[in-house]
């Protein structure tokens, strides 16, 4: 379980620093054009699924439940390799893969906090996570014809927003792994006290 707690971490923390990173240089560039959004977009994507793919596909020895963050990985490459395959999107098209994108990773996160939650605790972040992302994805398919400058609000904040709750969930699945790590080496050390007691 260690192992798995570990890889879980490390995942959820480079996904969440690349969706800071993603959300505050979208916010950032005040010229942003559609072929620059887009770019930013393709990159952040294929980004985020490649850490997830590559995270789940080392993870399926330890963790039965690999293929949640591998489907999460595979929805996002997929919306990346459109945005980087079709660069002359019209702005509401984009804006929908983004927000298709959103709601169907928010599901996928939701149904892998309800798993993890035999494991860990204070799954709820990623529950909420997942919660952010389908009401974002939502918002775009019913405004997906507001303001270019409104939109780009909107992703940002949500990018970052999603990004900080994966970092925070991550360090907490952090905590667990070194909580874990003691608990079985006093377990290893227990019986060597016992043994060196009975034999002095």
């Amino acid at each position: 379980m260690n192992e798995m707690l570990s890889r879980s971490w490390r995942m959820l923390a480079l996904r969440g620093v690349i969706a800071i990173l993603f959300g505050v240089l979208a916010l950032a560039w005040p010229d942003l054009t559609l072929l620059a959004f887009a770019t930013i977009f393709a990159v952040y994507a294929l980004l985020t699924g490649a850490v997830l793919v590559v995270g789940s596909v080392r993870s399926r020895k330890s963790n039965e439940d690999w293929w949640l963050p591998l489907m999460v990985g595979l929805v996002s490459i997929g919306a990346g390799v459109v945005a980087t395959i079709h660069p002359g999107l019209t702005a509401m098209v984009l804006v929908l893969v983004v927000g298709a994108n959103a709601l169907i990773t928010g599901v996928l996160d939701i149904a892998t906090a309800v798993r993890l939650r035999k494991t860990i605790r204070n799954e709820g972040l990623l529950i909420l996570n997942g919660v952010a992302s389908i009401a974002f994805g939502v918002l775009v398919f019913l405004f997906p014809d507001a303001g270019a400058l409104a939109l780009v609000w909107l992703i940002s904040f949500y990018a970052s927003f999603s990004g900080i709750l994966l970092l925070a969930f991550a360090f907490r699945l952090r905590a667990k792994t070194k909580g874990t790590s003691k608990m079985e080496k006093d377990r290893r050390t227990i019986p060597d006290r016992r043994m060196a007691a009975a034999h002095p």
